[in-house]
């Protein structure tokens, strides 16, 4: 976007007035508030641009491999406007790499795309260790641990000696585990009243 030298003229004294705030006179007052519209449809008409770049561009990259010549000059103006090559882009050149012009290409968009990714994943790492806060002491309510404290304390118990290896696990019996089976009682006979 360029500015002509009355608008320039404008921006300078918006900018002014914006650093050292001071009342300005209402044709001064317009001119800012033209050149902000001005401003605003350029970048509303380049928006409106590059959607129809972009949409061109698929056209073309359809339309491969008869209208390479177009889709390489297309994809390069639109590298030119900030486009950051997609896969589509980067499988079509991969068909045209046997040209120079498409290998030229392929390799700038391989070298954007590797950027573009580099710096997706730069910002979703997380960002460095931030130091703890200082700890703020913590102070006891009376009653609590701090009313255990002041009472004396018997000596502590000596520990007995660990043996330097530890014991295993008691294992079991079998007969523990699966008791003896037993014979199985039949049932006593009921004897029939007669």
């Amino acid at each position: 976007m360029a500015f002509g030298a009355e608008e320039l003229r404008v921006l300078r004294r918006a900018l002014a007035a914006a650093l050292h705030p001071v009342p300005l006179a209402d044709e001064e007052v317009r001119q800012c508030l033209r050149l902000a519209d001005s401003v605003d449809e350029a970048a509303r008409e380049a928006g409106r641009l590059r959607t129809f770049l972009f949409a061109d561009l698929a056209r073309y990259r359809a339309a491969l491999p008869g209208a390479a010549a177009g889709y390489l000059e297309l994809l390069q103006d639109a590298l030119a406007t900030g486009y950051d090559p997609r896969p589509e882009d980067l499988a079509a050149l991969r068909t045209l790499r046997g040209t120079p012009a498409g290998a030229a290409v392929l390799r700038r968009c391989q070298s954007l795309a590797e950027e573009s990714v580099r710096a997706r994943l730069a910002s979703r790492t997380p960002a460095a260790p931030v130091a703890a806060p200082a700890r703020v002491r913590l102070h006891a309510l009376p009653g609590g641990r701090a009313a255990d404290e002041q009472k004396p304390k018997p000596a502590p118990a000596p520990k007995p000696a660990q043996d330097p290896q530890p014991k295993p696990p008691p294992v079991p019996k079998p007969s523990e585990v699966f008791p003896p089976r037993r014979k199985p009682v039949p049932p006593p006979e009921q004897l029939a009243a007669g």
